[in-house]
């Protein structure tokens, strides 16, 4: 997975952190959750506010 890759982003931290409450996340924290994921191969380097913006919408959108 790849930062543009959002939507499989999403459903991954939807396993891997059932419980996790992505409006309660600092973008911090919500990149260290994405890089940790398994199946990420992407440079933390290229991460911007907007792509977190993006991941953290789409999770609540998911979500709710």
């Amino acid at each position: 997975m790849k930062w543009t890759d959002t939507y499989e982003i999403v459903d991954a931290l939807i396993d891997a952190y059932p419980e996790q409450d992505p409006k309660k996340l600092l973008f911090t924290d919500l990149m260290n959750m994405v890089c940790s994921l398994e199946q990420f191969e992407d440079d933390p380097e290229r991460c911007g506010e907007r792509i977190l913006e993006a991941i953290q919408a789409l999770w609540i959108e998911e979500i709710d």
